[in-house]
């Protein structure tokens, strides 16, 4: 099992050593960082802790002036390892740090007091301190240690408790799509572009196909080889450090805050709804925010949809799902705002007086986890998984007020409505033009306004209605054909007396049959049209087959035409007919027979 742990606390309260002290690495990279003391970017290192089990850390910037950074770190990390100095105390970016683990939702962790050499009898003090600051975060009750990471105290300690905490832990499924959020992006000689982030679920492996969500572009890209703690592997599975190289894409184009995700998995979107879990009120909120989520740190502006809801509309795309967290700092400002819980990635449009009250009504009522047939009613229908998309569960089949079609969970109320539509519809086509071979499939779904045209199939079976050559009518009996109704009887009177004997043009002139009235008794199921103007009835080919069943086998269509008492004009077209049913089969030139 493998596991990522984030860092946070008070600038200079010894994360970075702490980590330096249990890995052998220091995860300060920079040489700015090892000249200050001061952590300014992100640190990685990883060790094995005493089950074997693997754990990566991700060491946050403690100073206010870093704290983006610092949620760039937390944001992907389920767990965090929280230190809070012993000679020192609580301090005030251990409390910035406090309101963003719980803004970020983060509940699995342990809580370090470091440097007990220098005060070893506040050790009491300081934990009992720390679990008072922490009340509601869900690491008012986490496991506490303390520790020297100069003279080496409480090491061993730390590292069976962190085990625990470790083996403890949510753990996600590697079936999962795939989201991992880029913290780094360079580029490594005859590798070409290298990402770095935290795998929170799914899994990676060579030759994957990606789809990358950037600020710079959006496309599919391939993995070329995945890493994790310095060396390749063939994939990689939750909760790891992944380090992923990229073939096609230069490191300028992907970088922090841009995502790899699972092709088709993931609603990208740039406006969505949110409910207050921690920190101020959206009522008087500022228009202008920073949303952080993930890596990600995006301008966000704001609309209050009441004290605890709002729709943000983000300034650029992101891949986000309903149960997502993110953190809200006023523009320029270096302390968080507010935690917010992801409701809705898709929300509907508010353009009229006083949607926005009854839409904060709709919030106020919905589960943190989405209501499916909330979202399928606003829409008529939804795909399973365009629900699963936005990271709502489908409901089961059946459904209280759901119908399920194949991968389509429809609304019964919008059902029975686009079903009454589609009656009135095809009617209305009858009842203006007697010889309509019945309603359009287009003109249907541009009728109903459905969501998708693959609905129209449900729709049809709902209405009660029948379709056959891309044509919508009534069921039952054919109707009318208006003035065509009675020559259209005279020929089929002739017909069924003479079934072979297909009417020449000026038959069909005389009668008023033109090509229209043809075509609409032809889709009505009372004349048979076949190549070069033959008209028979639909029994026409049944009774044929009679007749060349009797033959002896193979034969030639001189000897068909004598079977059936008819002209070339008229057998030729039928054979082929037959043919095309498999119900002849022609062997050469000139010779067929009935296929048995």
């Amino acid at each position: 099992m493998r596991q990522v742990v984030a860092t946070a606390g008070h600038v200079d309260h010894g994360k970075s050593t702490l980590i330096r002290a249990l890995t052998g690495t220091d995860p300060d990279r920079l040489e700015a960082e090892k000249r200050r003391g001061l952590t300014i970017e992100l640190g990685f290192a990883w060790t094995a802790l005493p089950s074997g089990r693997e754990v990566s850390f991700v060491d946050v910037p403690g100073h206010e002036r870093f704290l983006g950074t610092m949620l760039t770190g937390l944001g992907p990390a389920p767990v965090v390892c929280f230190v809070v100095a012993a000679d020192e105390g609580w301090k005030e970016q251990s409390s910035d740090h406090r309101d963003a683990i719980a803004a970020l939702g983060i509940d699995q962790g342990v809580l370090v007091v470091s440097r007990t050499d220098l005060a070893p009898e506040r050790v009491d003090a300081v934990i009992a301190q720390a679990r008072t600051e922490l009340a509601g975060t869900g690491l008012d009750q986490a496991p506490a240690v303390a520790v020297s990471a100069r003279t080496g105290s409480g090491l061993d300690a730390l590292r069976v408790l962190l085990d625990e905490v470790v083996g403890a832990a949510r753990e996600p499924s590697e079936h999962e799509r795939v989201r991992l959020w880029v913290d780094r992006s360079f580029t490594i000689a005859g590798a070409g572009t290298v990402v770095t982030g935290t795998l929170g679920a799914g899994t990676i492996a060579t030759g994957d196909r990606l789809e990358l969500c950037g600020a710079e572009r959006g496309e599919a890209v391939t993995v070329r080889g995945v890493q994790t703690r310095g060396g390749p592997v063939d994939r990689i599975g939750p909760v790891s450090r992944a380090a992923v190289n990229l073939r096609g894409i230069a490191p300028e184009e992907i970088g922090r805050g841009d995502a790899l995700l699972t092709p088709g998995a993931w609603q990208v979107t740039g406006t969505v709804e949110v409910r207050r879990m921690t920190g101020e009120s959206f009522a008087d909120a500022p228009a202008q925010h920073v949303a952080h989520v993930g890596t990600a740190a995006v301008p966000a502006r704001v609309r209050p949809l009441g004290e605890d809801h709002a729709r943000l509309t983000l300034a650029r795309a992101l891949p986000l799902r309903v149960g997502d967290r993110l953190v809200l700092r006023g523009s320029g400002s270096r302390w968080v705002r507010t935690g917010a819980h992801v409701l809705d990635v898709d929300p509907p449009s508010l353009r009229r007086r006083g949607e926005g009250a009854r839409r904060r009504e709709q919030l106020e009522a919905l589960p943190l986890s989405g209501d499916a047939a909330a979202e399928v009613a606003r829409r008529g229908a939804m795909t399973a998984a365009a629900l699963r998309r936005r990271g709502i569960t489908p409901p089961p089949d059946p459904a209280p007020g759901l119908r399920h079609r194949g991968d389509w969970v429809i609304d019964a109320d919008a059902l029975a409505a686009w079903s009454v539509r589609l009656r009135e519809t095809v009617r209305a086509d009858g009842a203006a033009d007697a010889l309509s071979a019945g309603l359009p499939r287009k003109a249907a779904v541009d009728a109903l306004a459905l969501p998708d045209p693959s609905l129209l199939d449900a729709v049809v079976a709902a209405a009660g209605l029948r379709q056959d050559g891309g044509r919508i009518r009534e069921a039952g009996e054919p109707a009318g054909l208006g003035d065509a109704e009675e020559p259209v009887r005279t020929l089929e009177a002739r017909l069924a007396a003479e079934p072979f004997a297909a009417p020449e043009a000026e038959e069909l002139q005389a009668l008023g049959l033109g090509a229209r009235a043809l075509a609409a008794a032809a889709h009505r199921g009372r004349l048979l049209r076949l190549e070069g103007g033959v008209i028979l009835l639909p029994t026409a080919p049944a009774l044929a087959m009679r007749e060349l069943a009797a033959l002896p086998q193979p034969f030639t269509a001189s000897q068909a035409r004598r079977s059936l008492a008819t002209t070339r004009r008229v057998a030729i077209p039928l054979l082929e007919h037959l043919d095309r049913r498999g119900w002849t089969r022609r062997l050469d030139a000139g010779h067929r027979e009935v296929v048995r």
